[in-house]
Formats: structure tokens, C-alpha cells, sequence
């Protein structure tokens, strides 16, 4: 099963959204994340319904915060993507009557509700502007000249 990365991706886009003063285009997020705007005008949809950005379209137009990092949590931001899944692991099917299955299904499936529920609060716990005051502190130990997300 392949990562699903998109997580990681918005949370970099909001960052750097915040950073910066005039509107995002679709383009420019898209060339950041190596992808296709197609793809970052669909993902970002998400975020824009529960209100964590808005878009304005034409010349100009661009993706801009509402909120404040310091209001947005990496739950919040889970949640806006359609809380794609957390692990790639889960239980197999392939002989659902046998009871060796069911018992391993039965101890992963509360070993995966317990992790589930434990990561859950943790992305709860924390916002983005502690990830933002962390880049923050790592940017100002070197030099400024030096920054790039390339590196």
C-alpha cells in the first residue's frame, strides 16, 4: 500500500502559506509539491469548506489562511482531508470463517483502535504554529541565505 503523503503535504502548504503575504495560486502550490493544480485545487477544497482557507479565482485570485496557525491543529487538518487511513496495516479476509483469522483479526483490530485513538490526540494536541515555530528555531540556527526547501 502506498503512503498517503497528503497530510504532510497541506500541513507544509499552510506553513508556507502563512509565511507569505499575497495568495497562493493552485500553480505555484502545485509546482512546491510537485503535482498538478487539478490535484491541489481538489485537496484544498477540503480545507476550504471547514473554513481553514479560501480561495478567489481570477487574476489576482489564490489560495489565502482565515484562520491563524495557532487555531488550526494537524487533527483539524486530518479531518478536512476526509480522514484518509492512519496505517496501511489491518486484518486479512481471506478465510473469514476460520477462528485462527477471526482471533488475529479480533487482537489487531483493538491493537489498531488503541493506536488509532492515541494518534488521534496527539494530532489534536498540537498546532500548526508550534510546527511553524519549530521551522522557526531550525531556520534562524543557520543561515538565512541558506534556506530552501530543496535542502
Amino acid at each position: 500500500m502506498r503512503n498517503d503523503s497528503r497530510l504532510s503535504r497541506m500541513l507544509h502548504v499552510l506553513i508556507h502559506m502563512d509565511r507569505h503575504q499575497d495568495a497562493a495560486t493552485s500553480e505555484m502550490i502545485a509546482t512546491m509539491l510537485n503535482t498538478n493544480p487539478v490535484v491541489v485545487r481538489r485537496t484544498m477544497a477540503g480545507l476550504r469548506q471547514q473554513g481553514y482557507v479560501h480561495s478567489e479565482k481570477g487574476h489576482g485570485g489564490g489560495w489565502t489562511l482565515v484562520r491563524p496557525l495557532s487555531e488550526i491543529t494537524l487533527l483539524d487538518v486530518y479531518n478536512a482531508l476526509g480522514e484518509p487511513h492512519l496505517f496501511a496495516i489491518g486484518p486479512a479476509d481471506d478465510q473469514p470463517k476460520c477462528l485462527v483469522e477471526q482471533a488475529v483479526n479480533n487482537a489487531l483490530a483493538d491493537a489498531m483502535k488503541e493506536a488509532e485513538a492515541l494518534l488521534l490526540r496527539r494530532l489534536g494536541s498540537v498546532t500548526l504554529e508550534k510546527i511553524a515555530a519549530d521551522f522557526e528555531t531550525k531556520l534562524t540556527a543557520r543561515s538565512a541565505a541558506a534556506y530552501s526547501c530543496a535542502s
